[in-house]
């Protein structure tokens, strides 16, 4: 009824484009950001402007990363190194943590605005799965994470939480490295393999299979060749919805 191995008892979901209808509020978010930056430093050094591509640099470098990851590995990708300063710095500051915080800013703002919407068959699968009495996690990088749930109602269908915060006060590295889902599969008291982590993101996939989990499903809600990049990354099944392992058609 679930699509997963008979084994497995536990569930480790993703927030942002598994769960909850964020990860193009994110992605608007870093648009914003980076361009801001950009036209900024090209103002300042005359090199010219390039614009940060919502649809190739996102998932490529950003998706499923923490903040500080995201802003070092796209602006690696132009070239860019600056400063790590404090997790504290302001937003105007010109430092990894400094252009995180700004994002953050703008996601927050975008969030009171636009709200926050869920995936109905991801909410479906989820008491689907706790019906079943399998053990569920969320396990995502941002650090907005608990407000979210909140707004959403989704954290009375969670056993356990392991977000941006807990990363950051465990200093556990974050997707692609699989650190922070055997954390939560530690939490729900289970062994990864019989663990299922359910990833949208390229990065997320890579750190389940990294984690040698019981079943990696990558959930496409792009389109085009991210279901097959979902695949090449270690994604065992890809869906569009989770509404389709339960209807059996994955």
């Amino acid at each position: 009824m679930l699509g997963l191995p008979d084994h497995v008892t536990a569930c480790l979901f993703d927030m942002d484009g598994v769960l909850t209808q964020t990860a193009t509020v994110h992605n608007a978010a870093w648009t914003e950001t980076f361009d801001d930056f950009l036209r900024r430093r090209s103002e300042r050094t005359g090199e010219p402007f390039t614009a940060f591509d919502p649809h190739s640099d996102y998932p490529k470098y950003v998706d499923g990363r923490t903040r500080a990851d995201g802003v070092r590995t796209f602006l690696a990708s132009r070239g860019i190194t600056l400063p790590d300063g404090d997790p504290d710095d302001p937003p105007e500051a010109d430092t990894v943590n400094g252009v995180g915080n700004r994002k953050n800013v703008i996601l927050v703002r975008r969030i009171k605005e636009d709200g926050v919407a869920v995936y109905d068959g991801s909410v479906d699968y989820l008491r689907a799965a706790r019906k079943a009495g399998l053990k569920t996690a969320v396990v995502s990088a941002s650090a907005n994470t608990p407000d979210i749930l909140r707004i959403t109602g989704l954290g009375d269908l969670l056993d356990a939480r392991v977000d941006g915060n807990v990363a950051r006060a465990e200093k556990l590295p974050g997707k692609p490295q699989p650190d922070t889902f055997l954390r939560g599969a530690e939490l729900l008291g289970v062994a990864p393999k019989d663990a299922a982590v359910f990833e949208d993101a390229l990065a997320g996939v890579a750190a389940g299979r990294a984690g040698n989990f019981g079943i990696v499903i990558g959930v496409d809600r792009v389109g085009g060749t991210h279901g097959a990049d979902l695949k090449t990354h270690g994604a065992d099944v890809v869906v569009r919805d989770l509404s389709e392992l339960l209807e059996g058609t994955a």
